[in-house]
């Protein structure tokens, strides 16, 4: 397979785990899904045991990291401005 192929969404990626977790080989869902194993396996990883509630609050929390992150950085631009400023005026 070549290029990118299906970009899934994260609640499709834990049903997809479901059906692992349920018995069903590795190899027969890569096949199924045109995944490779190192995808499945790097999905387990992040999503393993995750309901789809879980999902929900994760994804709340990515934007609320994300933009205390945009805060922080704003605030030492402010910092580094200001440090400037007073340095010219002494």
């Amino acid at each position: 397979m070549a290029g990118k192929g299906i970009r899934y969404k994260e609640e499709q990626i834990i049903r997809i785990l479901k059906e692992v977790e349920n018995g069903t080989k590795v190899a027969e869902v890569c096949r199924q899904y045109g995944v490779s194993e190192q995808t499945v396996y790097r999905w387990r990883s992040k999503y393993a045991g995750m309901a789809t509630s879980e999902l929900q609050r994760l994804r709340e929390l990515e934007a609320e990291n994300s933009r205390l992150k945009k805060i922080v950085a704003q605030q030492a631009l402010d910092i580094d401005a200001l440090k400037e400023l007073a340095a010219k005026k002494w």
